[in-house]
């Protein structure tokens, strides 16, 4: 388990921390705090019966990093403001991640059956907020949550001033790009939130999957080149649409996630979710019968 000062990350079951996980960190001090519980559920009980965890710190409401709040009943649960209201219920959840906007109450409905009940227990579970851009002070370690929305509407990155470091949670680097898919997300912001984080007197990011921690340089030159994955993909729908494909069909090719991939109903929200964006950032719109036009300006 790798440490820096008083944090402790904590990987991943298998020291990975690819989704359904994501990496979390301890904050060792008198408050016992963890931020996002995402991470090996065995690992963290070693480290609540080791040292306690009081209080749990949501960075936002995906599964991924909310997973194991209900492994510890009597710690506080925190989300930031934004995404307290809707994270609390899955007619919510649903909208924020698009399955309303895609399938409309029927599939809602039909997603309300698969739904894991702990899932719904660790978001049921929180019961606070904390506030933007405000010291806080755990045991003495400094943390300030900057609102970065992009990823979602309000995700926050653990900014640590003191030690020069920030934990970047979903600006997390990876091959996959950029995720922006839910109807909470938003490109612009997220390019916004990426470049804000480059701006910070910090020398260590933390990402909340896959490669882990990146010195500041290393942390530049990856984000050049992960950004650029949103102009490929504008490329490749600009490129459909000229070809005459219209929403099913472009939505069918996989520009987001492998073809196989798109056989999961959540994925195929995502990957329609995820065009119709760029589509309106090339001034594009859907008619209700699936075909692209021009946006009416």
């Amino acid at each position: 388990m790798d440490r820096i000062g008083p944090i402790m990350i904590v990987e991943g079951p298998n020291n990975s921390s690819k989704v359904p996980f994501s990496r979390s960190l301890y904050i060792d001090s008198q408050e016992k705090v963890l931020i996002d519980s995402g991470a090996d559920p065995k690992a963290l009980l070693a480290i609540h019966q080791e040292l306690g965890i009081n209080r749990i710190v949501n960075t936002h409401y995906h599964p991924d990093h909310t997973a194991h709040n209900h492994l510890f009943p009597s710690a506080v649960k925190m989300i930031n403001p934004i995404e307290f209201e809707h994270s609390l219920t899955i007619d919510g959840v649903a909208r924020a991640n698009g399955i309303n906007q895609e399938w409309g109450q029927k599939g809602v409905e039909l997603w309300k059956k698969q739904l894991p009940q702990e899932w719904v227990q660790n978001l049921g579970a929180i019961t606070e907020t904390y506030e933007y851009e405000e010291e806080y002070s755990f045991g003495g370690i400094k943390v300030v949550f900057l609102h970065t929305p992009g990823h979602t509407s309000g995700l926050s990155c653990p900014y640590f001033p003191d030690l020069g470091v920030v934990f970047v949670g979903d600006y997390d680097m990876t091959s996959f790009g950029p995720w922006y898919n839910g109807t909470d997300g938003d490109i612009d912001d997220f390019i916004k939130s990426a470049k804000r984080l480059l701006e910070l007197d910090a020398e260590t990011y933390i990402t909340g999957h896959q490669k882990g921690i990146f010195t500041r340089r290393e942390f530049i030159a990856a984000m050049e080149r992960y950004l650029t994955v949103i102009d490929k993909r504008d490329e490749l729908v600009g490129k459909y649409v000229r070809q005459g494909l219209n929403f099913e069909e472009l939505t069918s090719l996989g520009i987001f996630y492998p073809k196989k991939a798109l056989q999961r109903p959540l994925m195929k929200t995502w990957e329609r979710s995820g065009i119709r964006k760029h589509l309106d950032r090339l001034g594009l719109s859907v008619q209700e019968e699936g075909e692209v036009l021009l946006k009416a300006k």
